[in-house]
């Protein structure tokens, strides 16, 4: 009986591994009509181009077979952009309320939210010609419209005052430029340098322009971003309430007077030195000598 078991077991043993082989062979080597089954467990699909685009309610021309393709490499790229583009979107829920409050007391379409996603996606980060922060802006540009910039102190890492900038930019822009897809072109390229290749070229739009790769691609990428931040799910983007929150509890303290160590700054005020960098990203050093008595507003997390 024991023996007659054992055969049996070692018999069924043997079917069961037969039978599992044959289906990894067959997943392997294809169907028996000299398929081939041997692929990457995805599904690629092509983006519906046959609706309605626009920018802050300007509409885009996708009758335009240019503008067309070049739409559709930019949706596809940051729709196959998987952890990037899934981050950007957890950091919506941190950056854009303050953003959109902004451009609405300055009577701005909310649309132009989605430049520091292209910018910086979201961070304060720091480009290889030396720009900066959320909206990256370069030195001159951050003197320009008044944020402060030194050894100890980056207000292009301030997200309030440097947004607040950069609104002012993108008005002035607009002013000088007409469209937002020309501001996008200028905060792209430079004004002076888009001024120049428009009387060159005599275009009479953004989309008669021919310029360098990554500003033909900044604007399209604006329009990307923003159909796929609106309609996460239609391109495979599922959040379940794990977005990223907003930095907003905390207490402020004034100070006009030296910070000689913002690691004791930090203790002191029931802190650490991390959390004090996280919520105030622009002190950029380890002190704040502020010799000439100014005030600053130095968020303390609760």
């Amino acid at each position: 009986m024991q023996k007659g078991l054992r055969i049996y077991a070692a018999v069924a043993t043997a079917i069961i591994a037969i039978a599992i082989l044959t289906s990894y062979s067959g997943t392997r080597t294809g169907s028996s009509n000299g398929g081939n089954n041997d692929s990457l467990p995805q599904v690629i699909k092509s983006v519906n181009l046959n609706r309605s685009f626009d920018f802050a309610k300007e509409p885009v021309p996708t009758q335009n077979f240019d503008v067309r393709e070049r739409l559709e490499k930019e949706l596809l790229i940051n729709s196959y952009l998987h952890a990037n583009t899934l981050i950007n979107i957890k950091r919506t829920s941190r950056y854009f309320p303050m953003i959109e409050k902004i451009l609405a007391e300055n009577d701005l379409p909310e649309d132009l939210k989605y430049f520091p996603v292209i910018e910086s996606n979201l961070s304060n980060a720091v480009s290889s010609a030396g720009a900066k922060g959320l909206w990256q802006f370069m030195k001159s540009s951050a003197d320009y419209y008044g944020l402060e910039v030194n050894e100890e102190v980056d207000e292009r890492y301030h997200i309030e005052k440097s947004t607040r900038a950069a609104i002012k930019y993108l008005k002035d822009l607009k002013k000088r430029f007409g469209s937002w897809a020309l501001v996008s072109a200028a905060y792209n390229l430079g004004p002076t340098r888009l001024a120049s290749d428009i009387k060159l070229q005599r275009a009479e739009s953004y989309y008669e322009l021919n310029l360098p790769d990554e500003t033909m691609r900044y604007f399209f990428r604006l329009i990307a971003v923003k159909d796929i931040f609106q309609n996460p799910q239609q391109y495979g983007f599922y959040l379940d309430d794990d977005s990223y929150p907003p930095l907003d509890n905390y207490k402020i303290v004034e100070v006009k007077t030296p910070i000689l160590n913002l690691g004791d700054f930090a203790r002191e005020h029931g802190t650490n030195y991390r959390m004090l960098k996280i919520y105030n990203p622009w002190m950029i050093d380890s002190k704040l000598s502020n010799k000439a008595g100014k005030l600053y507003e130095i968020k303390i997390p609760k």
